[in-house]
């Protein structure tokens, strides 16, 4: 640890004071929910993240950021400060579709604040997933900044992009081509304002069998794959009643998200039926293994079917091209890591709570940055995960205001538990250091 980095920061107001961040924040309540109603209000489906790329740019420079780009694929990247100890805070700004506008009560692109709970509940797409974080992550750094940087920390904060479509593609990208690597990477995804430290990967597998196309009028003429998929779909339901459970991250599970087939009409016996399935990995369970094990089911193998990984192909709002295998590695940072401890150590200070410990049930960016790359990653965000995807969609104002503290407070806590760490290192040697002066016995 560099010398720089011992000592603990000063700045002018005293955000450290009992309910001193918390109250920073409440300065940003109309702000940031204003910022979270522009965001949902421009869709920003994976690859079309160009406009809501630019309202966080102009509200990046609006709040003082040192530096504003944009990389290659499209995400929006802010820094502030220059110090050794390097954090980023991702939150993804693209979102699923809305799906059957039927299922919403309301415009899904039309932010309405209704009075659901405490502070009101912003609803509208993206509002839990994540534009919330990503809003609250803009102003929390912003009130960061006017407070006082620490001069040990750079910040980082990124818009990233196709999060939906290829979970980590982006993050890994800036992480591995465009920044420094950092020391801790810090999602803002959904975790009711509690600290996340994992999530279980996947995979994304198509099951395709082919048949025999004929005129409907004689189907005996043909073989329909339709027919001959029907064992394997029940096969894959009873697979996943048998897969196995961890304490951390939960379950393994398989679900099938797709079925479709291809006929010439329907007056046709179809020439193909495929299906799709999302394969959840907990702790222990190989991707390789997972898929192996799709591929010896009984019912695959007697029906002939082909089993293959799903690859992703995309062309981000930048035109840059993009291409990755859907494999999503299993991830979890250590309970008692220096990110873990400082995260529940900034809600205690920042939000006078000291937050639960848990995990995400659905994926994050942490598949890339941790899952694949080992740079520890937590979570810290607005909303909650079970209105993600849904005609629900939703987020709490009050949520806001808690992730706004904490994102404040979290780069000056890290930096100093960091530097806790390695003066009780630095104690902990010089004390074997004595022991090792001793005489002979």
């Amino acid at each position: 640890m560099d010398d720089a980095l011992v000592g603990a920061w000063s700045r002018g107001p005293d955000p450290a004071s009992p309910g001193g961040l918390l109250q920073e924040a409440e300065l940003c309540r109309r702000e940031v929910s204003g910022l979270l109603g522009e965001l949902v209000r421009t869709p920003s489906l994976s690859t079309g993240e160009a406009e809501v790329a630019e309202t966080l740019r102009q509200a990046m420079g609006s709040l003082d950021f040192d530096e504003v780009t944009v990389d290659p694929l499209g995400c929006v990247v802010g820094r502030i400060g220059d110090g050794p100890v390097r954090i980023v805070y991702d939150s993804h700004v693209d979102t699923v579709d809305v799906g059957s506008r039927a299922e919403w009560a309301r415009d899904p692109f039309e932010p309405t604040v209704l009075p659901d709970a405490g502070g009101g509940v912003l609803h509208g797409r993206g509002a839990s997933d994540d534009k919330g974080g990503m809003a609250a992550m803009v102003h929390g750094a912003g009130m960061y900044r006017r407070l006082g940087p620490d001069p040990r920390v750079t910040l980082y904060v990124v818009g990233s992009v196709q999060e939906e479509a290829c979970d980590g593609l982006a993050l890994e990208h800036l992480l591995t081509r465009v920044l420094p690597r950092p020391d801790l990477v810090v999602l803002g995804e959904a975790t009711r304002c509690q600290v996340f430290r994992g999530n279980r990967g996947r995979i994304e597998v198509l099951v395709r069998l082919a048949g025999s196309s004929c005129h409907a009028s004689a189907p005996e003429r043909g073989r329909n794959p339709v027919y001959a998929i029907a064992p394997i779909v029940d096969a894959v339901r009873r697979l996943d009643r048998r897969l196995p459970t961890t304490e951390l991250l939960g379950r393994g599970s398989v679900a099938l998200t797709r079925i479709e087939c291809e006929t010439g009409g329907l007056n046709s016996v179809p020439s193909t039926a495929s299906i799709y399935l999302d394969r959840r990995l907990t702790e222990g369970e190989d991707p390789d293994a997972a898929l192996a094990e799709l591929r010896d089911l009984p019912e695959v193998r007697a029906a002939g079917a082909n089993v293959e990984l799903l690859t992703y192909e995309a062309t981000s709002w930048t035109g840059t091209q993009v291409r990755q295998e859907k494999r999503f590695a299993t991830w979890a940072t250590p309970a008692d890591h220096v990110g873990v401890r400082a995260g529940l150590a900034t809600g205690e200070q920042a939000l006078g709570r000291r937050p639960e410990l848990g995990h995400w049930v659905f994926s994050t960016n942490g598949v890339a940055s941790m899952g694949k790359l080992g740079i520890p990653t937590i979570g810290f965000g607005p909303g909650d995960e079970v209105h993600a995807h849904s005609a629900h969609d939703q987020c709490p104002i009050d949520d806001l205001v808690e992730a706004v503290a904490w994102y404040a407070g979290f780069p000056g806590r890290f930096a100093d538990t960091l530097a806790g760490d390695a003066a009780a290192g630095r104690d902990a040697a010089a004390g074997r250091g004595e022991e090792g002066k001793g005489g002979p016995g």
